[in-house]
């Protein structure tokens, strides 16, 4: 171990409140770590997406999987990065997260601190953060075509995008003032399937957000790494009155995966078993 990377001694003239307040925190962390509730059955079933592609006819099929209950928490990913240094901040290479953004909430590299607490979900990550934090769960991040299917249930229906009161509790999220705290996951009531905080809390990143995107020269349509990254063919948006989605895929559409923002977090998908 380097000088540079050993750790440093405390302070032994540290104010007893500090001394309490780092013990109650390492007491908390390993509870808070389990608080997103695990994962959730999602059965199988179709979705017709607020997104029209050009190959794509008619409601999308969407194959049984599983959700994590609620986004990743900040104690969540502060256990991903102890075990992870490589995904630490200050540590991760540019080409995978900005380094003026990512975590830069968070006291330090291993110290989330007051503006980031255990049980709120975890912001100012890149698309790259996490997907390897749900690879090192043995997951992935869902698709759009999963995040919208689980999001467009309310409390007793699998659809409820047509009822305009349900739109409108929606919308009332976009009223609130950026200002406001965070609350911490698992505030709103759980939908048919048993997911929280879909709407309400954080955006979320999903795996194949990228195919959002259209290109605006055709001569990378062929290349499926670029299709990947920077579109996947004409789209538009085929329900112009759901405005709460609309906003959604607009600000997913303006990033690149290096990219993090102080209101997007994630959570995990998997194959159902």
């Amino acid at each position: 171990m380097s000088p540079a990377s050993a750790p440093r001694p405390r302070d032994r003239r540290a104010p007893r409140t500090e001394m309490r307040a780092l013990l109650v925190a390492l007491i908390l962390v390993p509870a808070a770590a389990t608080a997103s509730g695990g994962y959730v059955r999602l059965p199988a079933g179709e979705i017709k997406s607020v997104i029209r592609y050009e190959d794509q006819k008619g409601p999308q099929a969407v194959a049984a999987f599983e959700m994590m209950k609620q986004p990743v928490t900040n104690a969540e990913f502060l256990a991903f990065v102890q075990g992870h240094p490589e995904w630490q901040r200050g540590r991760v290479p540019p080409v995978f997260a900005e380094r003026n953004h990512y975590l830069s909430h968070w006291a330090g590299p291993l110290q989330p601190g007051a503006k980031a607490l255990a049980t709120q979900p975890v912001t100012q990550v890149s698309w790259f953060a996490a997907s390897a934090f749900c690879e090192a769960q043995g997951a992935r991040l869902p698709t759009w075509a999963e995040w919208e299917y689980s999001s467009a249930a309310d409390t007793t229906r699998r659809d409820a995008r047509a009822d305009p009161q349900w739109r409108e509790s929606i919308l009332g999220w976009y009223a609130r003032p950026a200002s406001t705290p965070m609350s911490p996951v698992g505030k709103s009531p759980a939908n048919v399937y048993g997911v929280q905080d879909l709407h309400g809390l954080i955006w979320e990143w999903t795996k194949d957000y990228a195919a959002m995107l259209v290109s605006g020269d055709s001569r990378t349509q062929s290349d499926p790494d670029l299709r990947r990254f920077c579109g996947a063919g004409a789209l538009s948006m085929d329900d112009r009155e759901n405005y709460a989605v609309m906003m959604r895929v607009a600000m997913l559409s303006s990033l690149d995966a290096v990219n993090s923002t102080s209101s997007l977090g994630f959570r995990c998908a998997r194959d159902a078993h």
